[in-house]
């Protein structure tokens, strides 16, 4: 066992824990697992590097891992190996006012490793900017008569927003049902900060594309829009997207079916309507999965989504043909930033009492977008 954990704690991850090797690293990192035990969960999202992936107590995407976590007995800390808002949805859920109150007013502490972990699609939709998009709004119609929709790779932020305006949050799985309730609230929806998982769900909703409209956040115009466009609209979508997802093309669908005769296109809803509609198969994460999971030995697959998930289910699926439907590589850059040096520096400095890279919500816009999410798991 090693014994390195208990020397000095240098205030950051470099150059120090850069010059160790992984084995060296991994090795210090089961170390403080063992002495922490169930008081410490470490969080693993799907898009991690393999080598992060093995330290995880709980695999999977944002909202079930958050949910995972703070139903956790024992728990007094965890480690989100992700990006920043789904470190905030830990935050928000595992510390819901009633579990403070149950632990006699202990929190658990959220830890973020690289705080340069964010993600690009939610830093397409600032609060201020949506704000303002509400206020613009509210020149041509009757704000009453929408319902904000925030997908969950969101800032809590806008999490609260969509809380305080009587809106919801939504996942990739379950984002039909959320639209559902929501139309059966109002007449429109307005939806960030993807628009290609808005436009897709509400397609297969039978809503027209005429009866949509993006909204520019860039465009002091009504977003781009005219007056009377945004008052036929039932969805409104914001100009925004996931930059993985955004890299496969309907070209790359038709060379994989030249190339593998029978393939099976399967793609995550982020991608474009245009790569949707040439896709067989077209779902979430575990949606992705579970198709993979349950197919027979001998089932060729074109996957579109993060290309450590694809590599990750080539690798556990060896009776199958996988192969990853861009021919360029498309991976989560921000995703990419935690590897073993930022766990490690982050696991040792929660173990000795000095955590870095805490998450912490206030409590206003978590309880605000709480009552979102609330929503959400009651739609569900």
């Amino acid at each position: 066992m090693s014994t390195a954990a208990t020397a000095p704690l240098p205030a950051a991850p470099f150059p120090s824990y850069r010059s160790l090797d992984d084995a060296t690293l991994a090795e210090r990192i089961d170390v403080v697992r063992r002495r922490m035990g169930e008081r410490l969960v470490i969080l693993g999202h799907h898009y991690q590097q393999d080598g992060v992936i093995a330290h995880a107590d709980y695999q999977g995407d944002s909202y079930q891992l958050s949910k995972s976590a703070a139903e956790r007995a024992g728990c007094e800390a965890i480690a989100f190996c992700g990006v920043h808002f789904m470190a905030e949805t830990a935050d928000i859920l595992a510390n819901r006012p009633e579990q403070v109150v149950r632990r006699g007013g202990r929190r658990v502490t959220v830890v973020l490793p690289d705080m340069a972990a964010g993600c690009s699609m939610a830093d397409m939709a600032a609060i201020e900017q949506v704000e303002d998009a509400w206020a613009d709004l509210g020149t041509v119609i009757d704000t009453s008569s929408v319902t904000p929709v925030t997908y969950i790779n969101s800032a809590a932020s806008l999490k609260a927003f969509c809380g305080r305006h009587g809106g919801i949050v939504c996942t990739s799985s379950n984002a039909r049902a959320v639209l559902e309730w929501a139309f059966a609230r109002s007449k429109r929806v307005l939806f960030f900060p993807d628009q290609h998982l808005g436009r897709n769900t509400a397609r297969k909703m039978g809503v027209s594309l005429a009866e949509m409209c993006v909204w520019n956040p860039h465009d002091p115009r009504l977003g781009g829009n005219d007056a009377a466009h945004l008052e036929a609209s039932r969805v409104i979508l914001w100009q925004g997207h996931c930059s993985v997802h955004a890299m496969f093309k309907p070209e790359h669908v038709d060379a994989m079916r030249a190339h593998l005769p029978g393939v099976k296109v399967l793609v995550h809803p982020e991608c474009s309507m245009e790569v949707v509609d040439k896709a067989d198969l077209v779902g979430s994460t575990s949606y992705i999965l579970r198709q993979v999971e349950q197919a027979p030995a001998g089932t060729t697959w074109a996957i579109g989504t993060e290309l450590h998930l694809v590599k990750r289910l080539e690798k556990n699926h060896p009776e199958q043909t996988i192969k990853f439907l861009s021919p360029v590589v498309c991976m989560c850059a921000t995703m990419y930033r935690i590897d073993l040096a930022h766990l490690c520096w982050s696991l040792e400095h929660l173990e000795r009492g000095k955590p870095v890279n805490v998450i912490r919500v206030d409590d206003e816009t978590a309880q605000w977008a709480l009552t979102a999410l609330e929503r959400m798991l009651a739609v569900s």
